[in-house]
């Protein structure tokens, strides 16, 4: 698949990871399960599956050391299990589950039972409360359908932990959570991206796009929808959302943590959004450079005040481009009732961006 670089394009003037994407992160790792099926409906079968897992994994017994997190909202129509937690004690102490919005609590009831098993106090000392975000991905897949698995859940967390620090980016694009979602009426999916900071640390992005009208898609500042004119395929309704994680490396705590989480919403303004109504753009920070034994404060002084301003403008840039990635590692996908949505056409984007100028 092409790459943001196969394009020419470069979003920011802060330096971006080895491999570009969260993994960059040190002990970060991303997983995937991608359910694709076409069945009879039931009782004959199981219906049309577009959809999937994603799980972010931070490295480590998180529940044991949990670490900073903060939540910030662009648009509220959506849902992250765990998010009043977090709110209140400024910690996450799990990965984060990402899935179809009809699939949350088949993926929270795995998680229970995955992380049970691997920290035998759960349920003893304290409970646990997974994470879990969703998207919409009806228009491709069947809903009514519990497509997900404990299985799923698993082989995506057990992923995510092989993942870091193997030196690739994760799969983008329609692979996991992402399979089924759309972004600007074509395929999107699965972006990620990251800058590393003049200081040494670095911010990764990582994203599941399913949000925004054709006509608005923006790239690098031109505006590539309006030219390119609709896809030659049935739309998706306007609305739609966008769940984004950043992660850094750096000692950041709860407050910075919302704050580096909220300028996501700033790259998603770049390229094309609007936060439709009935979106849901929930987007939460993670700082791993904080973490301490559960009950424990940290050691380390946070980053704070205007030493913040390099991490916001490497999450800007970053969101910017995760969006772009998503789509351009995306490929054609058709799902229930014979509904397709084609990728990116990169020819015909590559040959506008190299005219510039105006629509």
């Amino acid at each position: 698949m092409p790459s943001v670089a196969d394009l020419g394009l470069r979003f920011g003037s802060l330096p971006s990871g080895p491999t570009s994407s969260i993994h960059d992160v040190p002990g970060v790792g991303v997983g995937h399960a991608t359910v694709v099926r076409d069945d009879a409906p039931p009782p004959e079968g199981q219906g049309v599956a577009r959809t999937g897992v994603t799980v972010l994994d931070l490295g480590g017994d998180l529940w044991a050391r949990p670490v900073p997190a903060g939540v910030a909202l662009l648009n509220g129509a959506g849902e992250l299990t765990g998010r009043s937690q977090i709110d209140e004690w400024g910690l996450l102490e799990t990965p984060v589950f990402l899935t179809s919005t009809m699939q949350v609590g088949r993926v929270y009831d795995a998680a229970c039972r995955l992380l049970m098993a691997e920290q035998p106090r759960i349920g003893l000392d304290d409970v646990v409360i997974p994470v879990v975000g969703e998207c919409d991905d009806s228009w491709l897949n069947d809903p009514r359908r519990m497509h997900v698995t404990d299985a799923h859940v698993a082989e995506a967390l057990h992923a995510a932990r092989a993942a870091a620090g193997t030196g690739t980016a994760p799969p983008q694009g329609a692979v996991g959570a992402g399979t089924g979602m759309s972004c600007f009426g074509w395929k999107g999916g699965i972006g990620t991206a990251s800058r590393v900071l003049p200081d040494g640390h670095v911010v990764g992005v990582l994203l599941l796009t399913n949000f925004g009208q054709w006509d608005r898609l923006t790239i690098a500042g031109r505006e590539v929808g309006r030219v390119l004119g609709p896809p030659a395929h049935v739309q998706p309704p306007p609305a739609g959302s966008c769940l984004g994680v950043v992660v850094t490396d750096a000692p950041l705590d709860q407050r910075g943590c919302e704050r580096l989480a909220r300028r996501i919403g700033l790259g998603l303004g770049r390229t094309g959004s609007t936060a439709h109504h009935a979106s849901g753009e929930i987007l939460l920070g993670v700082a791993t450079g904080l973490r301490a034994p559960r009950g424990e404060s940290p050691a380390a002084t946070p980053v704070t005040g205007r030493s913040l301003d390099p991490y916001f403008e490497a999450v800007v840039d970053a969101s910017e481009e995760a969006v772009i990635s998503s789509m351009l590692h995306a490929h054609d996908v058709t799902g229930v009732e014979g509904r397709t949505i084609h990728a990116l056409p990169v020819d015909a984007v590559r040959r506008i961006l190299a005219e510039g100028g105006g629509p």
